[in-house]
């Protein structure tokens, strides 16, 4: 198997990324820059990382959805191979349509970077099949705009088709408002699209990887890929 992380302009999560894939894992991986206009046909996953691509200008996401790379992207997911974007990347797979709501603006306005607790809600999917179901995960968050909304009828139809993978809670798993460090509609800290194979997340489980970096419970999430493609 093999791994792409791609590289806009403003990425900074992209080496983390890379680390993980190559080092822990020991996996094949490349980077891709932002420029590419053509994905190897060898590659397995591709991973939109953390960052702030063309420094977040107009929107976040908003100008590094229309790099030529991201055409190369949606090709690659409507073959049904599979995709992740970590928190920037999470931000331009919505811009691009490729997941469903928006990030906006944190409800207190500020950039918030700390370590958060996520519930793990669906373990039926590639990228959340090495986790148990209502297994809490410590991760951190480093963002501005990790506010997640979608419509009524549209958190409806995620709720029923189970593409809600991650939501903010306490330690002990309660979905409750105040473990929610953004303003996300229904706690929603991840999701997965329609098909199953682009998901997005706002935690950074690339950061959690190794013990010397205070904890590994962002393994999960990439072992979990890596067994599927396995």
């Amino acid at each position: 198997m093999k791994f792409g992380v791609v590289v806009f302009p403003g990425s900074n999560c992209d080496h983390d990324c890379h680390h993980v894939l190559k080092n822990v894992l020991s996996k094949d991986v490349t980077y891709i820059w932002h420029k590419t206009t053509a994905v190897d046909d060898d590659v397995d996953c591709l991973i939109l990382p953390g960052g702030f691509s063309y420094g977040d200008y107009l929107r976040t996401g908003a100008i590094a959805r229309f790099s030529p790379v991201m055409a190369e992207v949606e090709q690659f997911a409507k073959k049904g191979k599979y995709v992740m974007g970590i928190c920037n990347g999470f931000q331009i797979l919505c811009e691009a349509g490729l997941l469903p709501g928006v990030l906006m603006m944190n409800n207190s306005l500020k950039f918030i970077c700390k370590n958060v607790h996520i519930r793990v809600e669906n373990i039926h999917t590639p990228f959340t099949s090495k986790c148990r179901k209502g297994e809490v995960l410590k991760m951190p968050i480093a963002h501005k705009d990790g506010n997640y909304f979608v419509d009524e009828s549209t958190l409806k139809r995620l709720e029923d088709n189970g593409q809600v993978l991650f939501r903010y809670s306490t330690p002990d798993g309660d979905v409750s408002s105040k473990a929610n460090p953004n303003g996300s509609v229904a706690n929603i800290a991840g999701v997965v699209n329609a098909e199953g194979n682009v998901m997005g997340m706002m935690p950074h489980p690339e950061r959690v990887c190794e013990p010397i970096l205070g904890g590994t419970d962002g393994l999960g999430i990439f072992t979990s890929i890596v067994e599927f493609l396995g």
